[in-house]
């Protein structure tokens, strides 16, 4: 990241400002993965003009980084209208999507409007895992070939990858094939909640015993964990720092208008069909107490030698104990490999016992 951008991003988190917005255009899917947070409800979606309101809204708050996502975008048939007044209102526009959709017109029309970049699910290399995960037999194949459609059009193209049991022993192959045809490939092992708050998906997870086997992997000891968030800025005691940058300078806004801290965190804070962006923004009491909290509020995770390690995630933790109650499993295992990755790892205490007992029998 360069310094100008730092600069943006400390001063944004500083100020509160919104810089970076996930903005759900739809619920409805061509796909049922197993893992997706999302929950169609029968409410109706934001119309097109509902839409403009909130992009108008957003740039007045001050957000540059705009992520459209859903659901699958491609599905509303007002989607390019859509990017074309985020791109007029200087949004730096991200496009999350499957790719089934994905023609030639389409990709073409995403780099005439300036799309900055579009991120593709992929499971698995092995069409019976990837389809097993999206429950659309046939996926795979249309997937690459949207996301190959992409970057001949001169898209930058990144594949994600959820780590599930039922996707991580194909990573590597995964990695390879990416790289060897100039895609950017990321894997991430957060398996989150659905967007009512259901867990289910969190039995997804991939188990104890398999983050040593993964992260040993020289690309994941820093690209696994990548983030979209703005940098938290250096703060004077590492125990005043905040969590993450939800609430902070990062939020999240659902196809019906619910404005969230963040995408993994089930804490509605205000309807924009009934109260300005802004007014949620800086004046919602749900938004305030997320904002509020900080490391030094956390009983588990202030004393926890493995903190400098962690990446946690407060809408995980939100999930699974409560705001301040406890850190999330995920992110103490994850946290607890990264220590032994690290030059720095010497016998420590953890609260995730067992974690802890795996690492030290494992092999360096």
């Amino acid at each position: 990241m360069g310094k100008m951008i730092q600069a943006i991003a400390d001063k944004a988190l500083l100020q509160k400002i919104p810089w970076g917005v996930q903005f759900d255009l739809t619920m409805r899917c061509n796909e049922l993965c197993v893992h997706c947070y999302r929950v169609e409800e029968s409410r109706p979606e934001l119309t097109t003009e509902e839409v403009y309101a909130v992009l108008d809204q957003l740039a007045a708050a001050g957000t540059l980084y705009l992520t459209f996502s859903g659901g699958e975008v491609l599905l509303r048939r007002d989607f390019f209208a859509i990017v074309e007044r985020a791109r007029r209102l200087r949004f730096d526009v991200r496009v999350k999507t499957n790719a089934l959709l994905v023609t030639e017109e389409i990709a073409r029309r995403m780099v005439e409007l300036g799309v900055s970049q579009v991120d593709i699910s992929v499971y698995s290399l092995d069409p019976e895992r990837h389809d097993g995960v999206t429950l659309n037999p046939g996926s795979l194949r249309r997937t690459l070939e949207g996301a190959t459609l992409l970057q001949n059009a001169g898209m930058r193209v990144r594949l994600n990858c959820p780590l599930m049991q039922q996707t991580v022993e194909g990573y590597q192959a995964l990695l390879e094939w990416g790289e060897a045809r100039g895609f950017k490939v990321s894997f991430d092992p957060t398996i989150t909640a659905k967007s009512n708050g259901d867990p289910a998906p969190l039995q997804l997870r991939i188990s104890r015993d398999q983050p040593c086997h993964v992260l040993r992997h020289p690309y994941f000891h820093s690209a696994i964990f990548p983030s979209e968030a703005p940098p938290t800025p250096a703060a004077p005691d590492p125990a005043d720092e905040i969590p993450c940058g939800a609430s902070h300078s990062s939020c999240y806004v659902s196809p019906y208008g619910d404005v969230y801290p963040c995408v993994s965190m089930p804490i509605p804070c205000g309807n924009i069909r009934q109260r300005p962006f802004l007014e949620i923004w800086q004046r919602s009491e749900e938004m305030l107490r997320v904002r509020s909290i900080f490391r030094k509020d956390l009983p588990h995770c202030r004393t926890c030698a493995v903190a400098d390690h962690c990446s946690r995630c407060p809408g995980m933790a939100y999930v699974e104990h409560g705001l301040l109650t406890g850190p999330s499993a995920a992110a103490c295992q994850q946290a607890c490999v990264k220590a032994l990755l690290s030059d720095t790892f010497v016998k420590m205490e953890v609260h995730d016992a067992a974690t802890a007992s795996l690492i030290r029998q494992s092999p360096a």
